[in-house]
């Protein structure tokens, strides 16, 4: 039985232990940054330039506390980074001569898999990043959205609804890239077919500041639905919070309605790939055989 891999639990994550990985150093080496060549695969488009100051400050007083993976350059000559994108960047600014590595011989699955995987631990990629890296592993190796989820420590409705963001028009993901609105903002406009729809939305979130329910309203009424009674003033905090926790772990519009006589959960899916991954989490049905 495979044993799923977590996060943040350093470079163990990234090098499982039952996993059989041919070493080609047996331990950390110390190699010139010149020698080593960026992960092709790397999922960070964009790298934050103060913090990678910061980080090299860092090193220059303390080195590099933790030792990037590298593989064997395919030519014979020098090294492919695996993991430790922003640790190589910032060596190369404080001037280092060499840095630590671990030598392992991976494949190009493992390459883009511990990319995702270390970004995801360390500095949270953007939305789109993550859907990007995602949607290599299905497209490039092709990998089920459940898959997926068990190789970076998600859900598998959370790969599902982040992939859906790829469906953005581009307006819209310029704005989730720069911080304007949210992944939750991003996933309500989604609900709006076309791109014109989506762009033409995106200006009255961001013009008059509104929040995600407020967005999803406005999508609503967009797409002509009816539109909702407004909540009773004295709607419990409680039963708010607990609306906001649900849509928090399914990764989508979830909304309590009461009644005279208890209610209705109701729980927003896009697509039969999303419905199933919400069965499973519901259900809360084993991955594994």
């Amino acid at each position: 039985m495979s044993r799923k891999r977590g996060l943040g639990k350093g470079l163990d994550a990234l090098i499982p232990t039952g996993e059989e990985l041919p070493s080609l150093g047996g331990g950390v080496v110390q190699v010139s940054p010149d020698n080593i060549r960026p992960n092709p695969r790397q999922p960070r488009s964009d790298m934050d330039k103060e913090g990678l100051e910061e980080l090299a400050a860092s090193i220059r007083e303390h080195g590099v506390l933790q030792p990037l993976l590298v593989s064997k350059n395919e030519t014979g000559k020098g090294y492919l980074l695996v993991a430790g994108e922003r640790r190589l960047q910032a060596a190369r600014m404080a001037g280092l001569i060499n840095v630590p590595v671990i030598v392992h011989q991976v494949n190009e699955r493992q390459r883009l898999e511990w990319a995702l995987i270390e970004n995801l631990q360390r500095t949270d990629l953007n939305p789109l990043e993550a859907a990007g890296g995602y949607r290599q592993l299905a497209e490039d190796f092709n990998l089920s959205h459940e898959e997926i989820a068990d190789r970076v420590g998600k859900s598998r409705a959370s790969v599902s609804n982040t992939l859906r963001l790829l469906k953005l028009s581009p307006a819209v993901r310029q704005s989730l890239i720069a911080g304007e609105i949210s992944g939750g903002h991003a996933r309500a406009l989604l609900a709006l077919r076309s791109a014109r729809a989506q762009s033409a939305a995106l200006q009255t979130v961001v013009q008059r500041g509104l929040n995600v329910r407020q967005t999803e309203e406005l999508v609503r009424r967009l797409s002509g639905e009816r539109r909702k009674s407004p909540p009773p003033p004295d709607r419990p905090p409680e039963e708010i919070a607990l609306e906001d926790q649900l849509r928090e772990a399914l990764g989508t519009r979830v909304t309590i309605k009461r009644s005279r006589r208890g209610g209705r959960l109701v729980i927003r899916f896009y697509s039969d790939e999303e419905l199933n991954a919400l069965v499973d989490q519901l259900l809360n049905r084993s991955t594994e055989g």
